[in-house]
């Protein structure tokens, strides 16, 4: 898998329990799987058309680093899927846990938001 971004969990980022808020967590996901699939596809308009089962394993704790990791699972004719891993890295024992593993797909679209051929 490749790392695609990096997040340093701050306060503002908590919820209720003092862990990740787990919006916060999809937030990103969303923002660095489009980027991927923008830059794997070669265009731009790639939108988020599903996002699998979310199953939080273990939580992310103020001052740890969450780590995003993607690879494509499959490219179809107007939609890719990408297999993503969010990891909680502690930057005192070196250590990554995988708080969150799930399958992103996006869908190229024209400019009336209707799917059309990738053509990567």
């Amino acid at each position: 898998m490749e790392l695609l971004a990096t997040h340093p969990v701050k306060k503002s980022d908590l919820g209720f329990h003092g862990n990740l808020y787990g919006g916060r967590l999809l937030e990103w996901l969303d923002a660095a799987i489009a980027a991927y699939a923008m830059e794997v596809c070669k265009n731009r308009r790639m939108v988020t058309v599903a996002i699998d089962k979310c199953e939080f394993k273990r939580p992310a704790k103020e001052g740890s680093i969450v780590k995003i990791y993607a690879e494509t699972s499959q490219i179809g004719k107007s939609s890719a899927t990408f297999d993503v891993e969010a990891r909680a890295y502690s930057v005192y024992t070196g250590k990554h846990s995988v708080i969150l593993s799930t399958q992103f797909t996006f869908v190229r679209i024209d400019e009336d938001g209707n799917p059309i051929s990738i053509n990567c």
